[in-house]
């Protein structure tokens, strides 16, 4: 008897009461959420079946119209031809479908051949207008199409509106002419010729700056210049003992002089002073930077940076370029020119008090080549709208990307950044061959690819951000004869 009101106990607990209590409030809500669906599914069945009998109770008039002789049907069906007809005869019908264009401010560069309207273009009107976010510009185009009569067209008609045009490296001498002409300067560099320039000088120094900080940007660009120069002619990447070195030869050598220059650097890497050599490894670690930097001093490029510059850059010219037509022997060469170049000039391209300033690299294909000089000009473009500059690159093709490395690589990279950071691309006559790398790099359709081998000499797809232009370069009969590179080559 007691086994029994022990198991009625159980039964009747406390946790079991709880659980019939939950079951029985889940029984009671899925019966209530069964008839609300059962309710709302009645309801659209009612729904759907006045619909279907509103429809059936409509009367309406058969397809070919009403019957009999007043119903003005014919027996089947109108059928026109197609007609189809040049959009020269469209534009009469339809004269008000055309593209809107970029606005009437800024540089004239000719008519869009699709509207037929002037087609003018300007990078700074653009950015402040929030039309492009980059001002950066890339122009590629085949030999003979064109393409170097445009980059001086957009640089030279800028020059009016206050902008100055710096050419940190040309190494065909074909931007000289045209900055004598607009009262610029071309300082030509080249065995036998008198112009030296001192890399290591300190440069344009912007207003507003003060010594510490002036003296902190001056060390700085001294150090990556001797690094890059080293890189560039060790085709290698410097290891840290190397750049120890180098920054101990720069530090021992201004301890001489105010302003440095290469061949004592060079003297303090090859033969360290023993003040700063307390263990005796210093000019082992340096030998090979040493010895890629005397190149510079006494190998095929001495006379050109070996000494004090024998002229003074000038911020405040229309344009200033560096002819270096007389030392194209190779690649390596002119890349260790423009690295010179650049670091030259690049305190007066980074004065943000500098106004709005065109930099043109000319024969990109050499520069890509060197990763050194990929990386400064890498920082130039990231930097670019903050200095007001616009950086534009010049280049036969785009498969020309694939000389500078491998998919992946860091090299590569950077030269894809180099083209993500420009938002205009003209693309002039490219070969049929060169189709497929083009479309894929800059992302255009069908009708895009199929307009690139037909294009004549001074037109030109410009993709501007997400819109697309068909733009007929201009030229006045002047600008022709001082532009135009072909004419050396027929005669005239």
């Amino acid at each position: 008897m007691s086994r029994q009101r022990l198991h009625a106990a159980v039964l009747v607990s406390p946790d079991g009461e709880r659980r019939r209590l939950r079951k029985a409030r889940r029984r009671a809500a899925a019966q209530v959420a069964a008839r609300d669906r059962a309710e709302r599914a009645a309801q659209a069945k009612a729904k759907r079946e006045a619909e279907l009998a509103e429809r059936r109770s409509t009367v309406l008039l058969p397809a070919a119209g009403e019957p009999g002789p007043a119903g003005l049907r014919t027996p089947g069906r109108l059928r026109m031809p197609r007609h189809q007809d040049t959009s020269a005869t469209w534009a009469g019908a339809y004269p008000f479908l055309a593209e809107g264009g970029l606005g009437a401010d800024g540089v004239f560069v000719g008519q869009d051949l699709y509207s037929g309207s002037s087609f003018v273009y300007d990078p700074w009107v653009l950015y402040s207008r929030g039309l492009l976010t980059a001002p950066n510009v890339v122009l590629a185009g085949i030999v003979g199409s064109g393409k170097s009569a445009l980059a001086k067209s957009l640089y030279t008609r800028s020059i009016p509106f206050g902008r100055r045009v710096y050419v940190p490296g040309d190494p065909k001498g074909e931007h000289t002419p045209v900055a004598e002409a607009v009262g610029g300067r071309a300082i030509k560099l080249g065995h036998g010729m008198t112009h030296r320039l001192n890399p290591l000088d300190e440069g344009h120094r912007p207003a507003g700056i003060d010594d510490h900080t002036w003296a902190a940007q001056v060390g700085a660009r001294r150090r990556d210049l001797l690094g890059a120069l080293a890189e560039t002619v060790l085709e290698r990447r410097l290891t840290p003992l190397e750049h120890t070195a180098i920054d101990t030869a720069l530090s021992a050598t201004l301890r001489a002089r105010d302003v440095p220059v290469l061949p004592d650097v060079v003297a303090h890497l090859l033969h360290p002073d023993s003040r700063d050599d307390l263990e005796g490894r210093l000019s082992e670690d340096g030998r090979h930077a040493g010895h890629a930097l005397r190149r510079l001093v006494a190998g095929d490029l001495a006379g050109l940076f070996d000494g004090p510059s024998t002229v003074a850059f000038d911020p405040g010219l229309p344009m200033i370029s560096l002819d270096l037509s007389r030392v194209t022997e190779n690649s390596t060469l002119i890349s260790v020119l423009m690295t010179c170049a650049s670091a030259w000039m690049e305190a007066a391209l980074l004065d943000p008090d500098g106004g709005q300033r065109w930099v043109v690299y000319d024969e990109a294909w050499r520069l890509m080549q060197h990763p050194a000089l990929l990386r400064r000009m890498d920082a130039h473009w990231r930097l670019a709208r903050h200095y007001g500059i616009a950086n534009m690159l010049v280049f036969h093709k785009l498969s020309d990307l694939d000389n500078v490395g491998d998919l992946g690589t860091a090299n590569r990279a950077l030269a894809s950044s180099l083209l993500a950071n420009a938002e205009t691309r003209i693309i002039y006559r490219q070969e049929t061959d060169q189709l497929g790398p083009t479309a894929a790099a800059l992302g255009l359709n069908r009708t895009e690819v199929s307009l690139l081998p037909t294009l004549g000499v001074g037109q030109g797809l410009w993709r501007i951000r997400d819109r697309s232009f068909l733009a007929q370069h201009q030229l006045h009969p002047d600008e022709e004869r001082l532009f135009e590179t072909g004419r050396r080559a027929r005669g005239l």
